[in-house]
């Protein structure tokens, strides 16, 4: 049994419990969000195959990376207000449903046009995870908080690796099955389109809102405040530079996550000439990383925290940006197999961290506002990975260049949670510590 504060928060993780609230939601977050993430990021695998087929160009495949992201960026923006009003619960049912829509009918696709609409559509699934670190924000205490944050983010974000490898073997199969890699790769969306329709199905009947029960059922009685339905909320937390520091934070750590899952496939297919199952594999070894590694920096940040505060939180996430820009800056140097993979392990290793350092910080730098500080920060995640897909618009045989450039400003973005820590104001470690989600009547 799961021992809860005054405020029926977990204050500990036990995976094996599947009974409590908080650790049903952390269960149903993690797996909902892997969901998305590998219909989210499905195609990049299978690009090798969908350029050949549409005779795409280098521009055309950079658009695609762009579209493939852009789209997250409002919707995680709005996502957070809506998580605020309605609870978790009903927004992550409906995100899963309605996006599930675009991920089956992408296989509609017969121009680049068209393909180019749907990617776009499909990136709204991306505003998934402001609801993952919503749901488990509110279910967990401040003593594991950042590494409740981290594990069901990083877990769901293996979607993204294991998508590298899974979608070519299902296109394999498809073929083995008689189909045409014309059809193949077009069933291989529908039925990662299928997963997410089912798994909303699913969020909405086994998950609530709050340790307590819906933020419907508590507002009904008084037991929840009705401000943060109100989008005055959103405008405070804009007002807090904290919030933009760690908006550019995270554009320079989850942005070059995206990054990484868009094109790693393609640069080794391109830059060392392996087959499509090979570069889908190495690929999918960055994404792989989140088996552990955000757990691993949102847990050291609940350690640094448990020290010296928030301070100490905010320069480890500096620490391990500044680790990740040099990595980048090396991997767009190596041009032999032998190195370029464990420098791609390494770099996957930090970029991760610093996701989970991140949102280990986002639910003590504004009290009261949680959807609105998440839904910010991880647009700037979005944001990043926009960034970066402008620059990959460049032919491929360019694109080592590209990588050393990103790893500059990467190290140039890690000086700002640095002026954050020297900024923050001294104060007792319970204070800065304080998590503000306690329900107001």
């Amino acid at each position: 049994m799961i021992s809860m504060t005054y405020r029926h928060q977990a204050d500990r993780i036990v995976l094996s419990d599947l009974h409590t609230p908080p650790m049903r939601a952390f269960h149903c977050t993690w797996i909902a969000f892997f969901l998305c993430f590998f219909a989210w990021f499905g195609l990049a695998p299978l690009m090798p195959i969908i350029r050949e087929e549409m005779g795409l160009k280098p521009w055309q495949m950079g658009n695609l990376i762009v579209a493939s992201v852009s789209a997250t960026i409002l919707a995680r923006l709005v996502i957070g207000p809506l998580c605020d009003r309605f609870g978790p619960r009903r927004t992550y049912c409906w995100l899963l449903c309605l996006c599930s829509l675009p991920v089956m009918g992408v296989g509609l696709a017969g121009s680049y046009e068209t393909l180019l609409l749907f990617r776009f559509a499909i990136g709204t699934i991306g505003a998934s995870f402001v609801i993952t670190q919503f749901h488990t924000s509110v279910m967990f205490s401040k003593r594991c908080v950042g590494a409740a944050n981290a594990a069901a983010a990083g877990w769901g974000n293996l979607g993204g690796g294991a998508t590298q490898l899974a979608m070519p073997l299902v296109f394999g199969g498809l073929t083995a099955l008689g189909l045409s890699s014309f059809w193949a790769w077009r069933g291989a969306m529908f039925l990662a389109g299928l997963a997410c329709l089912v798994a909303g199905i699913a969020y909405y009947l086994l998950t609530q809102d709050a340790p307590d029960g819906d933020f419907r059922d508590l507002r009904a009685e008084g037991k929840l405040s009705r401000r943060n339905t109100e989008m005055a909320g959103f405008w405070l937390a804009c007002r807090d530079l904290r919030v933009w520091g760690l908006f550019v934070a995270y554009a320079a750590s989850f942005g070059i996550e995206l990054t990484m899952d868009n094109v790693a496939a393609v640069y080794f297919f391109d830059r060392f000439g392996l087959n499509h199952w090979s570069a889908g594999l190495i690929a999918g070894t960055f994404g792989a990383m989140n088996l552990f590694a955000r757990f691993l920096g949102g847990w050291l940040a609940d350690r640094f925290g448990s020290i010296g505060g928030l301070r100490a939180r905010i320069g480890w996430l500096a620490a391990v940006l500044l680790a990740e820009g040099i990595l980048l800056v090396s991997f767009g140097m190596v041009d032999t197999m032998a190195v370029a993979v464990p420098v791609l392990l390494t770099l996957g290793l930090f970029v991760k961290m610093g996701n989970g350092a991140n949102y280990a910080i986002v639910p003590l730098v504004h009290q009261g506002n949680l959807g609105a500080v998440a839904g910010i920060v991880g647009a700037g995640g979005n944001l990043g990975a926009v960034a970066a897909g402008f620059m990959f618009r460049a032919p491929t045989d360019e694109w080592p260049a590209v990588l050393q450039t990103i790893g500059v400003c990467v190290l140039g973005c890690a000086t700002i949670p640095l002026i954050m820590a020297m900024r923050e104001r001294p104060a007792e470690r319970a204070e800065e510590e304080q998590v503000g989600l306690e329900p107001t009547s």
